[in-house]
């Protein structure tokens, strides 16, 4: 692999805001601010990583996940943006976010929430053994009009690091 994850620093996040808003991912992900960032750098709850390429020595992404302060070993992966597309990175990343979240921590449970219109990730996340546990029709209201978006699961048993 020539992907780790890094710790983000609040020096990163003008990085993290960058690739938030960048056209390619704008449509897909929530919008924090810089503060709201900073912020999650303390979090316990909160594992905000840069997604680095150490062959190319410079983050190609990030990735937030969260639930690591309550006890039901469930970890939500809340965002995956990835600024190079076409590389395979972001299969790259998700196998080491899988590695952490299943193997490090000894977790049971891995989710996330993917846009409906977000077609190349809910795939993605399909041939990684993630299954759909539900829709919520127009959820989320972006820019004033309302979205609906897939929840998504993959147990420990039915993870493999292949």
């Amino acid at each position: 692999m020539s992907l780790i994850l890094k710790e983000t620093k609040e020096s990163d996040i003008s990085y993290v805001l960058e690739a938030e808003t960048d056209p390619a991912n704008s449509s897909f992900v929530d919008h924090w601010s810089y503060v709201r960032h900073r912020n999650s750098l303390r979090e316990s709850d909160i594992r905000h990583l840069l997604i680095f390429s150490e062959q190319e020595k410079r983050p190609v992404g990030y990735t937030i996940l969260a639930g690591f302060s309550g006890i039901h070993k469930c970890a939500e992966l809340k965002r995956l943006v990835i600024t190079e597309k076409g590389k395979g990175y972001g299969q790259e990343a998700l196998q080491l976010i899988k590695v952490l979240v299943f193997e490090d921590l000894d977790f049971h449970r891995l989710w996330l929430d993917v846009r409906d219109h977000n077609v190349l990730a809910k795939t993605i996340y399909e041939k990684n053994r993630f299954v759909v546990e539900g829709h919520l029709r127009e959820c989320v209201q972006v820019d004033g009009r309302f979205e609906s978006i897939y929840i998504m699961g993959l147990l420990k048993n039915e993870y493999s690091n292949t």
